[in-house]
Formats: structure tokens, C-alpha cells, sequence
């Protein structure tokens, strides 16, 4: 594919072009944006989701840290008058901020470089968003969507599924993309919770817990949550002290970060 003049792909932002045209009306059409819906788009690079979205919704919004896309784009879609452009870094941004009193819906090809990060800073605005699809790389997306037992199955699967429904969509080959990365990659569709599958006293208390946890996902929970919870305190919370962290669902991990929450209130 032509590169752009002045323009090559940059490792520090995880630049990777999607140029498959199939690939690219797949994402579009699984995305189905309608003409009276805000969109955003994270990481438009040379516009080749942007030209198809743009199209179809009331207003886009594309999100670009890198100074020489946004000419690009400012350039390539300087017609399109339902089309903003924020040179911004999407870690530091409030999504939020551009509901004008619409929810939001996300569209990315995330910098698998942040995705994690980016993922969890995106949920932190999660109450303003519609849902979201995403191309991340394959071996993320199987994590987040991963069940207890399951090798996959850890802090991500916990906590994005925590707000939201996650479903994979289909995958993408490396050979879509300029440069190619060395992963496979997938597109995933999130759509936020009306109401979390299982209340927390503190939510700053869950994520704490579940990434002490599975920074020790191999040990007993005995040993992993030792700093946190005794073995009979656990027990009280009705789950098996003996059991690992990769088995025990998120209820368990509701009910083990309530009763640490509890515990700290006395």
C-alpha cells in the first residue's frame, strides 16, 4: 500500500494500516452506524474505517495522537463537515465530553502497544458509551471474553466483563494490515451493562483484590489474598481458600471484595 508522503508507520504510537478493503466494510457493517448517531473513532490512522463511517452517522469524532495523521486526515476529509478531529492522546481524554446529550458509540483499531490501559481508561467513561468495537490483538480480545478454568482467564476477563458484554466478532490476518504484525488479530463488540452482573461495596476494593489475586494466579487463594483476607475470612465469604484464582468466578470475587470492604469499615 502507497504510504502517504512524510508519513511511515511509528512503533511508539503501534501504528499498523489497515488496507483490506473486505476486512474494512466487515468492521463498518458489524458497527451498522445509523444517520442520527454519534460515533468515535480511536486511532483513525490514514481514514480507511473514517471514509465509511463518516458517511453514515450524524457526527464523527476521530481521536489521533500523531500530529502528521491529523494533517492527513484535516486534508483527505476537508469537506465533511460532520467530521471533528482531536490531536490528543486517547489516555488523557474525556470521552464524555462529547456526548452533546447522545450517548456514544467507539470504533478502533487500537495501539496494541496501551490496549489494556486504553481499555480501562475507556471504561472509566463507560456511563456516556453506547457500545464499542474494537480490533485488538486476538490473544487480548480471547482474555477478555475467557471463563473461569479456562488458561485465559484472569484480571481482564473479570473486570471488563464486570461493565460490559463481551462477544468476539471474527478475526483478521496479519496480511490486512501495513506493516504486518506478528499477531492475529480480532474485533470485539462491548456493550456496556444497564446494571453490573454483581454489586460491589467498592469498586476500588474489587479491582484491588482481583489483580492481587492473579498476580498470583497459580497459588491458593489461602496464599494469593493472604495480605488481604485470612483463610477463615474467606471461608465466611463462601468460597474455598484452596481453590486458584483462575477458577473462581466474579461473584466469588463480589463477595470476597465486600466482605474485605466490610472488614475495613469496622
Amino acid at each position: 500500500m502507497t504510504k502517504p508522503p512524510g508519513h511511515q508507520p511509528r512503533k511508539r504510537f503501534g501504528q499498523n494500516f489497515l488496507h483490506d478493503q473486505y476486512v474494512i466494510e466487515k468492521i463498518v457493517s458489524a458497527v451498522a452506524p445509523t444517520a442520527n448517531q454519534i460515533l468515535v473513532e480511536i486511532g483513525p490512522g490514514k481514514g480507511a474505517i473514517t471514509r465509511l463511517l463518516v458517511e453514515q452517522c450524524k457526527l464523527l469524532h476521530v481521536v489521533e495522537i500523531d500530529r502528521d495523521l491529523v494533517a492527513l486526515l484535516q486534508s483527505r476529509f476537508a469537506r465533511y463537515e460532520n467530521l471533528q478531529i482531536h490531536n490528543v492522546d486517547a489516555l488523557n481524554f474525556n470521552f464524555c465530553d462529547l456526548t452533546a446529550g447522545q450517548t456514544l458509540r467507539l470504533v478502533g483499531n487500537l495501539p496494541y502497544n496501551i490496549s489494556t490501559p486504553l481499555l480501562f481508561h475507556i471504561l472509566e467513561n463507560v456511563a456516556c458509551i453506547e457500545d464499542m468495537h474494537f480490533m485488538l490483538q486476538k490473544e487480548v480480545v480471547m482474555r477478555m471474553a475467557a471463563m473461569p478454568g479456562s488458561k485465559a482467564y484472569g484480571r481482564l476477563s473479570v473486570m471488563i466483563q464486570y461493565y460490559c458484554e463481551v462477544e468476539a466478532v471474527f478475526d483478521v490476518g496479519p496480511e490486512s494490515f501495513t506493516p504486518a504484525p506478528k499477531v492475529e488479530s480480532s474485533i470485539v463488540r462491548l456493550i456496556p451493562h444497564r446494571h453490573h452482573p454483581v454489586q460491589v461495596t467498592d469498586y476500588r476494593t474489587f479491582s484491588q483484590l482481583v489483580t492481587q489475586a492473579f498476580s498470583m494466579r497459580r497459588k491458593t487463594l489461602r496464599n494469593a489474598l493472604k495480605n488481604f483476607l485470612t483463610a477463615e475470612q474467606i471461608e465466611q465469604c463462601e468460597v474455598d481458600p484452596k481453590q486458584r484464582p483462575e477458577v473462581i468466578d466474579m461473584a466469588a470475587y463480589a463477595r470476597l471484595s465486600n466482605c474485605l470492604s466490610n472488614i475495613k469499615d469496622e
